[in-house]
C-alpha cells in the first residue's frame, strides 16, 4: 500500500511539473503577444524595400539573392531554418548587414527570431533554382531556361507587415547569374556532399532595416502545379522538378529588432 501512495504521488508531482511547464510556455507567447500589440509600430510600407536595380551595401540585388541560396543550402537538414517550425534556429550562420529569411517547407509555421539593429532582411516569396546537381544533363545556359520554367508556374504571392500589405511585390522578380554552392553531409536536397552550379529565378522581398520594434511580418506565395496535360516541351524535361513543397503555406515571423 505505502509502494501505492509513493507511485501515485510521484504521478501527481510529475503532473504538477507538467502542467506548469505548459502554463509557462503559454504565458510566454502571451506575454509575447502582448508586448507585441503595445509596442508594434505602424511604418511606412512604401519605402520599406530594396528596388531590384540596387546594390544593397554595395552589393548587387542580384548577388544578394545568390548568397540567399548559398546560405541556405550550407546548412545540414536537422538544423536549417526552412524545416525549423518555432525559429529556434533563425540565427543560424547569419552574419554582416543582411539576414536571410525563408518560407515553411511543410505546412504554415510561426517562428520568432530576434534580429540585430540595423540589419535588413532578404527572404524568398517564392523562388527556384536548377543545379548542375540535380540536372547533370543540363548545360549551363540551360539552368536558367529550367529556372524560368519552374517560377512561371507563380500565380501570386504577398506579405504583410503588422497587417499592413506589402505592395507591388510582383515587380521584386529576379533571375540570378550561374553561382556556386556547396552542399555539407545530410544536406536538404538529399544530395552527395559537393559543389555544383545553378541558375535561381524568383520572386523576393530585401526589406531595408527596421527600426528597434516589435513586428509581425506574413509572407505566402501560390503557385500552380503542372499537369499531365501540359503540352510545352521546353519543360517536360524538368518536370520532375517542377512541384516543389512549401510553396502554399504561410510563414509568420514574430520579429523582435533589437
Amino acid at each position: 500500500m505505502r509502494g501505492f501512495f509513493l507511485v501515485m504521488g510521484f504521478f501527481i508531482i510529475s503532473l504538477i511539473l507538467l502542467l506548469d511547464s505548459v502554463n509557462d510556455t503559454s504565458l510566454s507567447e502571451e506575454s509575447f503577444n502582448h508586448t507585441q500589440s503595445a509596442d508594434i509600430k505602424k511604418i511606412d510600407v512604401s519605402d520599406l524595400a530594396y528596388d531590384i536595380d540596387s546594390n544593397p551595401f554595395n552589393i548587387s540585388y542580384t548577388k544578394w539573392t545568390e548568397k540567399w541560396w548559398q546560405w541556405a543550402y550550407s546548412i545540414p537538414w536537422d538544423t536549417n531554418p526552412s524545416y525549423d517550425d518555432s525559429g529556434k534556429y533563425c540565427d543560424k550562420n547569419q552574419n554582416g548587414p543582411v539576414w536571410f529569411l525563408t518560407l515553411a517547407y511543410q505546412h504554415s509555421v510561426k517562428r520568432i527570431c530576434n534580429i540585430p539593429e540595423n540589419t535588413a532582411l532578404l527572404m524568398t516569396l517564392l523562388n527556384s533554382e536548377c543545379s548542375l546537381a540535380e540536372f547533370p544533363f543540363l548545360k549551363n545556359q540551360e539552368l536558367g531556361v529550367c529556372a524560368k520554367s519552374m517560377q512561371d508556374h507563380v500565380i501570386g504571392g504577398n506579405a504583410s507587415i503588422n497587417g499592413i500589405q506589402i505592395p507591388n511585390i510582383q515587380i521584386y522578380r529576379i533571375q540570378s547569374d550561374v553561382f556556386n554552392f556547396t552542399l555539407p553531409e545530410n544536406n536538404i536536397l538529399d544530395l552527395p556532399p559537393q559543389t555544383t552550379q545553378a541558375i535561381s529565378d524568383g520572386n523576393w522581398l530585401f526589406l531595408k532595416p527596421l527600426p528597434i520594434g516589435k513586428y509581425e511580418l506574413k509572407l505566402k506565395g501560390n503557385i500552380q502545379t503542372m499537369t499531365e496535360n501540359e503540352t510545352n516541351t521546353s519543360i517536360d524535361k524538368y518536370r520532375e522538378f517542377a512541384g516543389p513543397i512549401g510553396w502554399n503555406y504561410t510563414t509568420t515571423y514574430m520579429l523582435t529588432v533589437k
